[in-house]
């Protein structure tokens, strides 16, 4: 680490301690050369959960559309807004992967609504799965109530 005062590259750790309620590692140092003494912070930098689209393209993963969809979804149904705010913001974290397919996404937001509420699964799968027609709408109501 450079000496902020003089330039030069050595110093040693003098204290060392969490800061930032644990996001950073603190540490006091002193130069070796002007043996002034400075702060230098740690953080880690997370890399974020990257969408692989159908297409190829590959975006940042953003829990704030994920929510969006899920409220669509949910839209006057008995879901409360924290339980879809915990999904949607613990994907990330859930996931444990550096990359996800946009249709797993989908898939694991259909999983997740399954149990919750049937109307607000079927109105999340006719835009994920692009029902085209009554028939689409159905089946998949047929296969809520076989599964019942």
């Amino acid at each position: 680490m450079k000496c902020p005062y003089c330039g030069a590259a050595d110093s040693k750790v003098v204290n060392s301690r969490g800061g930032d309620d644990g996001a950073a590692i603190r540490r006091r140092r002193e130069c070796l050369s002007c043996a002034r003494r400075f702060t230098t912070y740690e953080r880690a930098q997370l890399e974020p959960l990257m969408v692989v689209k159908r297409g190829g393209l590959r975006q940042a993963f953003n829990p704030d559309k994920l929510l969006r969809g899920l409220r669509l979804a949910s839209e006057k149904r008995p879901i409360p807004e924290a339980t879809l705010r915990a999904f949607a913001y613990g994907f990330e974290d859930e996931v444990g992967a550096p990359e996800i397919e946009s249709g797993e996404i989908g898939k694991r937001a259909m999983n997740f609504l399954r149990p919750l509420d049937d109307v607000a699964y079927i109105r999340f799968a006719s835009v994920y799965r692009e029902f085209d027609s009554l028939e689409r709408f159905i089946e998949e109501i047929q296969g809520l109530k076989d599964q019942e």
